[in-house]
């Protein structure tokens, strides 16, 4: 599948529906060295340093960010809602326990030293700019 590059001034979504109900898929990692992805549906798109930026949450204890600490990019795949049982099934497996991807019937796709799928409507390819850790104690 060939994507088509989109400008940011011409990009229409919904970042809250796009996080709470699109479900995407965070991917690091690629072809030579491996990959792991997982859904997410905690995140946030703005600008920072007058930079476009997305952040997105993910605990320590996920397989993927092993994958995210170790690689410069990464990429956030929003999939068609027909694929909300394989979204829900990488959301709740570890990559740890086997091929995740293969057993949802997705297809990885491999550019830019990165990975994201060729189902995707729409891929972001993120660079890291900042890393911290989420303080546990704050209440929303």
């Amino acid at each position: 599948m060939s994507f088509k590059k989109i400008k940011k001034e011409d990009l229409q979504l919904n970042p809250i529906t796009m996080f709470s109900e699109a479900w995407p898929l965070l991917t690091a990692g690629n072809e030579a060295t491996g990959y792991n992805t997982m859904t997410i549906s905690w995140g946030h798109i703005g600008a920072i340093w007058n930079k476009p930026t997305m952040t997105v949450y993910i605990r320590p204890q996920r397989y993927t960010k092993e994958f995210v600490d170790s690689n410069e990019l990464f990429t956030v795949s929003v999939l068609p809602s027909e694929y909300k049982e394989a979204l829900a099934y990488l959301g709740k497996a570890s990559g740890r326990d086997g091929d995740k991807i293969a057993k949802v019937g997705l297809t990885p796709l491999f550019d830019q030293d990165t990975t994201y799928f060729e189902e995707a409507k729409l891929v972001f390819v993120c660079r890291k700019l900042y890393q911290g850790q989420q303080i546990e104690e704050a209440k929303f």
